[in-house]
């Protein structure tokens, strides 16, 4: 745990906690959750639902897995349970959904192609099963190791290499298209 956060915890101030971890990796959790649901409001929502859990359950981190594994962890479960709820399955949404990500480029020919290109990958990689895409999502965009992504999703590390491996033969077969 980072010096910040460990002084925080120290404090045994959960509403102080859960407003620097927010501000540490709220970011990044609803990316992830956007991983899994492909809308923003949607996502959003779920984001603040996966921070409310952790409030919650602040008082369970024993401090044994590193608190951003711990945040992955209550986030890929509770996205999971939300892509099997009826919610999900029954509900459509009809509003046209926004793209998380600006082009920062001041070059506008280049950052046209560059969004182009972008948009077409993070499609491709969206169309993928979910088992697939969190992995290419926590290997590529997270730059997390493979034995990480194995605890984080509970499986072993060769089953991690393995999906890496099939879904990018699935991305190649995907692009080429």
């Amino acid at each position: 745990m980072d010096e910040c956060i460990a002084e925080v915890f120290e404090t045994e101030d959960k509403a102080a906690m859960i407003d620097e971890i927010m501000n540490r990796y709220g970011q990044e959790i609803l990316q992830l959750v956007y991983s899994y649901v492909h809308n923003k409001e949607i996502a959003e929502d779920l984001t603040q639902d996966i921070f409310v859990k952790c409030y919650q359950s602040l008082h369970t981190y024993k401090g044994h897995a590193k608190l951003r594994t711990w945040l992955w962890r209550i986030t890929i479960n509770h996205c999971k349970d939300y892509v099997k709820s009826w919610y999900h399955k029954k509900v459509i949404i009809t509003e046209k959904e926004a793209e998380f990500t600006g082009v920062r480029s001041d070059d506008i020919e280049e950052a046209v192609i560059r969004n182009e290109e972008d948009h077409v990958l993070a499609a491709a990689v969206m169309n993928l099963p979910v088992q697939y895409r969190e992995v290419i999502y926590l290997f590529y965009f997270e730059e997390l190791p493979i034995k990480e992504i194995g605890q984080l999703i509970d499986v072993k590390e060769n089953t991690v290499k393995t999906r890496l491996r099939r879904a990018k033969e699935l991305l190649r077969e995907g692009l080429e298209e």
